[in-house]
């Protein structure tokens, strides 16, 4: 659980991990992560347990059993307030409501070949974002290299409820994506989401296409450079189909999130990032980067105050595929 977290992340994590599940049966309490502690609205660097609440009420309103304590471990502890988290393709929230997106810079209409950051989705879906253009880490030597669009499994997959060879549109059927006109890719693998409260580590799937239909190319980020670890505070990018390019910073890693998906489907979602609010419904796919183009996470839900992303790295250990 612990293997990608160093130094003092390493040490809170072994508090997290013997205290998260009583945290989450807390009321109001939706995540737990390592953080770094907010004192008068700023953030210190003092390593925390940051715990996430749908909505912040008085100790006088809680129970004891209820109430969460100042430490727990012997590391500090931070209660913020996140809102319900919800699978990105499901949520409006008030970062779009408050954000024009300019109309030159779309990313909903028909594009060949198709570059990260454009809608797509199953063709019984509403629709989502491609992360990239993948390839196999270890292709059989024998056998013609295959090439993959990246995105969610609840974007490629209709979570878990699509068949291997189902049709991927682009741009999405939200979007006016249409059997068979659009058709750019298959489905080809992806990794069953648990909804019966055992952890999920990645929301991931992909789907084949032609070499000459899709693109490795990011729309306002450019080619993936390599893949770096997440650190907390880190300014990040993304591009989405609903929010285009946006920019946000890391403040939440290994975290753990009770995550809805609709038709009152439930996922405990682990070793998770969290970013401030930067996405909103539509983005989900969305790969995350930082500055330099370096890959790290890939974008699945959000909130009204953050917004969550599977480590890359166990997108990547999952699939057995290579961004570069």
């Amino acid at each position: 659980m612990q293997a990608y977290l160093q130094g003092d992340c390493r040490h809170i994590a072994m508090v997290q991990a013997q205290f998260e599940n009583l945290l989450l049966k807390r009321k109001h309490v939706v995540g737990v992560a390592i953080g770094h502690k907010i004192r008068a609205g700023q953030t210190s660097s003092e390593p925390c347990l940051s715990i996430f609440v749908n909505q912040k009420v008085g100790k006088n309103e809680l129970s004891l059993d209820d109430q969460i304590p100042s430490q727990i471990g012997g590391f500090m502890t931070d209660v913020v307030e996140s809102g319900p988290v919800v699978a990105g393709g499901l949520y409006r929230s008030h970062f779009m409501a408050n954000r024009q997106v300019p109309r030159p810079h779309s990313l909903r209409h028909r594009v060949r070949p198709v570059e990260g950051g454009f809608s797509v989705g199953h063709y019984q879906i509403k629709g989502g974002t491609m992360a990239t253009a993948v390839f196999d880490a270890n292709p059989m030597p024998t056998t013609v290299p295959r090439y993959y669009m990246l995105s969610n499994n609840h974007i490629l997959a209709n979570a878990n409820n699509a068949a291997i060879g189902d049709p991927i549109l682009q741009p999405a059927p939200i979007d006016g994506g249409r059997m068979p006109t659009d058709v750019v890719a298959h489905l080809s693998r992806f990794i069953p989401l648990r909804f019966d409260g055992q952890p999920n580590v990645v929301d991931a799937a992909l789907a084949e296409g032609e070499f000459h239909e899709l693109d490795r190319e990011i729309a306002r980020v450019g080619y993936v450079r390599n893949v770096q670890p997440p650190q907390l505070n880190k300014v990040v990018q993304k591009t989405g189909r609903t929010t285009c390019h946006t920019t946000g910073k890391i403040i939440g890693l290994n975290a753990t999130f009770i995550v809805q998906y609709g038709a009152g489907r439930v996922a405990k979602m682990c070793r998770q990032i969290i970013t401030s609010n930067m996405s909103a419904g539509g983005d989900s796919g969305s790969l995350l980067c930082d500055l330099h183009g370096n890959a790290i996470g890939l974008m699945f839900a959000v909130s009204e105050q953050i917004t969550l992303h599977n480590d890359i790295r166990y997108v990547m250990d999952a699939l057995g595929i290579r961004l570069v």
